[in-house]
Order: C-alpha cells, then sequence, then structure tokens
C-alpha cells in the first residue's frame, strides 16, 4: 500500500463517532453515522464494480461536500417555512461534517486557484469551461463552493 498519512479520512470518522458515544453528544453522533453510512454505501458500491479498492480520502471529501450542500439546502426551506429549530438542527450537523472538510478558500485565494487552473489547461474560451472545473475539482474538492465558482470560471472565460 506504500505510505499512508497518519490517519485517513474514514479512521477520522470513526475516532471521532467513538468519541462522540463516549460523550454522549447526540446531534454529533448521529451525524457522525450518517457521514459513516455514506462511506460505507460508497464502498459497497465501489466493491460491486469489481473494485479492490475502499473509498479515496477525495471521494470522502465529495461524499461530505454534497452531505453539507444538501443540509444548507433543508436548512433554507427549513427558514422558508418558519421552522427554525428544525433548520438549526441543519446547521449543527454542517459544523459537524465541515470539521472533516479542509479549510474553504478565501475570495482571493479562489480568484487565483481560478487563474492558475486557466494557465494549467490553457482554456482560452467558455468551451473550455468544463477543462478547467475539472481541474479545480481535483485540486479543491471541499474547498470551494463550485455552484459559486461555475459564474466566475465563466466570466473569466467568456
Amino acid at each position: 500500500m506504500g505510505m499512508r498519512l497518519p490517519m485517513d479520512m474514514k479512521q477520522r470518522v470513526s475516532t471521532a463517532l467513538k468519541e462522540a458515544m463516549k460523550a454522549k453528544d447526540s446531534v454529533r453522533l448521529s451525524t457522525l453515522r450518517l457521514i459513516n453510512a455514506a462511506i460505507k454505501d460508497k464502498d459497497i458500491a465501489l466493491r460491486g464494480e469489481g473494485a479492490e479498492v475502499t473509498v479515496s480520502d477525495d471521494e470522502v471529501l465529495q461524499i461530505l461536500g454534497k452531505m453539507v450542500k444538501q443540509r444548507q439546502e433543508s436548512a433554507r426551506a427549513y427558514d422558508e417555512g418558519g421552522r427554525f429549530d428544525l433548520a438549526e438542527r441543519e446547521r449543527s450537523e454542517i459544523a459537524v461534517i465541515e470539521e472533516f472538510l479542509p479549510r474553504k478558500l478565501s475570495e482571493d485565494e479562489t480568484a487565483s486557484a481560478i487563474n492558475e487552473a486557466i494557465e494549467t489547461t490553457g482554456a482560452a474560451s467558455i468551451r473550455d469551461m468544463g477543462k478547467v472545473m475539472a481541474e479545480l475539482k481535483g485540486r479543491y474538492t471541499g474547498q470551494m463552493d463550485f455552484g459559486q465558482v461555475g459564474p466566475k470560471v465563466r466570466q473569466r472565460l467568456g
């Protein structure tokens, strides 16, 4: 397997899960269980494709990114419906999930990442947008909101 980082994402989640059990932190525990279940689902899907591998850290980051996005959408819907208690629960789940995500890039960092991706891919027009987005996703999964980055890339290439 070669060199491993001190602790991979799956280990970090299961360690946090054990700690939450000991601490009897119910929101944290249920969120960590959801993360764990999502990772296991992905593992099973990969094995179904005959892959010997388990979920990579990058795939875990993608799973976590999706989980945050779903909760942000739910929280927004609950806020609009006046269900602030439910919205608050979604936000506390987001806080737990984000502990496992890399730090979000600032506006400036995002702008220079976009510039770098455009240079690296040699993108010249809006037709190259897919290449640029793929480059960014490959490098910055979990560190930027691609929904917000897309229009910025389009603007730069347009």
